[in-house]
């Protein structure tokens, strides 16, 4: 069973910068999409960003130049590093696993992290 765990959470102040965490149980046999998502209170689950196996990046518009998605495949770590934070993107934030090279809508992802929190005041 694969298992993600997300950390690097927290409350920042407005402009400031987190970098979020996600290891992974193990690595995929082959072709993957991996991603962040995030979803905030009375708001469907969004895409943030996403890498897949052939470290093809994609960025939701309202992240993009502020976020940036990496991965080390030595250690089956995810990172997503925000800077330029802004109150709207407060939300809890989860990272998630598809085995597939073609990433897709939140439903199609196979595994899921149980979230972490993050806060942003303006």
């Amino acid at each position: 069973q694969v298992q993600l765990v997300e950390s690097g959470g927290g409350s920042v102040q407005a402009g400031g910068s987190l970098r979020l965490s996600c290891a992974v149980s193990r690595a995929t046999v082959s072709n993957y999409c991996m991603g962040w998502f995030r979803q905030a209170p009375g708001k469907e689950r969004e895409w943030v960003a996403t890498i897949n196996s052939d470290v093809i990046t994609n960025y939701e518009y309202s992240v993009k130049d502020r976020f940036t998605i990496t991965g080390n495949n030595a250690k089956n770590t995810l990172i997503l590093q925000m800077h330029s934070l802004k109150p709207e993107d407060t939300a809890m934030y989860y990272c998630a696993s598809r085995r597939a090279n073609t990433c897709s809508h939140w439903l199609r992802f196979n595994y899921w992290g149980k979230g972490t929190r993050v806060t942003v005041s303006s």
